[in-house]
């Protein structure tokens, strides 16, 4: 986003981060400062939000939906509202928009659009949903993860398979008995076809139970083969540049291989996968909801990379989304004009 914004406004455009923890800031967005803020005109919310020449929203990639839960959704829609309130442009970054399965949602989403000066969509479901609540989209652009410089390619690794802690153990995505079964089926088949596999978690330990590290470390052990985990997001994406091919059950760690160029097989649980990568000519999504045989088709599509046969699509996809990230930036600078970077 940080990126994005560059490009709009100009190199040195200065930009700051804030979550709904402090993190970097001197305040968090959360339900105490919410109840600091509310009905004053100079609360800390306000306060901060006054700092700036335009606020862009990212959504944390997924978060504006009412899939979450009440509290998330009404939390973002706070910091919206405020943002208009004190006059300073809201644009909601590329991101997933939706669903918006109640009508509380709904109503929400339409409040919190209507404080925005636009919007951006990253996949055309997202695009749909968002014309469904009555706006057209800025935009249609594409995750921001091509925004990011591209590493130097090595080849060290022939396959780096990411193994999902989310889906491991009992979840409300995929049958997780049937997910460990096609995962080891999958790097059996790929071992005997004389690859060699390395596991990758891309979700690190943190204070949630949504962790690869561990489950890739014992998988690793249980087989025998390496496990990397990265360190932060240059090691992960000068690992996946390092590969032939990724296979992934996080949809970041399949767009961070295929923003370096590197062929990936997204291992989808979700419905965010395969809007975003059809759009942008990625059609080599296999869905762990539908799929009986996903370790055979893995197999094909594997065996298509290494004959090369994918490098075209890869070539494809990264001037598609140079394009589409260049309409998002040129939206920011018509929506948001007066930026002094």
């Amino acid at each position: 986003m940080a990126e994005l914004a560059r490009a709009a406004w100009g190199p040195e455009t200065v930009v700051e981060f804030q979550n709904f923890g402090a993190g970097d800031s001197d305040i968090s967005f959360g339900t105490r400062t919410i109840a600091r803020d509310f009905g004053r005109r100079s609360g800390p919310i306000k306060s901060k939000l006054r700092q700036y020449d335009a606020i862009i929203d990212s959504g944390a990639g997924d978060s504006f939906t009412d899939i979450y839960g009440a509290r998330r959704l009404l939390t973002m829609h706070y910091v919206h509202r405020s943002a208009k309130q004190v006059g300073v442009p809201l644009v909601f970054g590329p991101q997933t928009i939706g669903p918006f399965n109640t009508r509380w949602g709904r109503t929400i989403a339409r409040r919190s659009l209507r404080a925005s000066t636009g919007v951006l969509v990253r996949d055309s479901i997202s695009e749909t949903y968002t014309k469904r609540l009555g706006f057209v989209p800025a935009a249609h652009a594409t995750d921001v993860v091509f925004n990011l410089e591209v590493p130097e390619r090595r080849k060290r690794f022939e396959v780096l398979f990411n193994v999902s802690g989310l889906l491991w153990s009992e979840n409300s995505h995929v049958d997780y008995v049937r997910y460990q079964a096609a995962v080891r089926s999958l790097i059996q088949g790929l071992r005997d076809s004389g690859r060699e596999v390395a596991l990758l978690a891309h979700v690190l330990a943190n204070s949630t139970h949504d962790d690869d590290t561990s489950v890739v470390r014992e998988l690793a052990a249980e087989l025998n083969i390496q496990a990397l985990v990265p360190e932060d997001l240059d090691d992960v994406r000068s690992m996946v540049a390092d590969a032939d091919l990724v296979i992934g059950s996080r949809m970041h760690a399949c767009l961070n291989a295929l923003s370096v160029g590197t062929p990936a097989i997204p291992l989808a649980y979700s419905r965010k996968f395969a809007p975003l990568l059809d759009d942008i000519g990625w059609n080599h999504t296999i869905d762990l909801r539908k799929s009986d045989t996903v370790a055979e088709e893995a197999l094909v599509i594997a065996g298509q990379a290494a004959e090369g046969l994918l490098d075209a699509d890869v070539s494809s996809l990264r001037t598609r989304t140079s394009e589409r990230l260049q309409d998002a930036a040129d939206a920011l600078r018509v929506r948001v004009p007066s930026i002094d970077g």
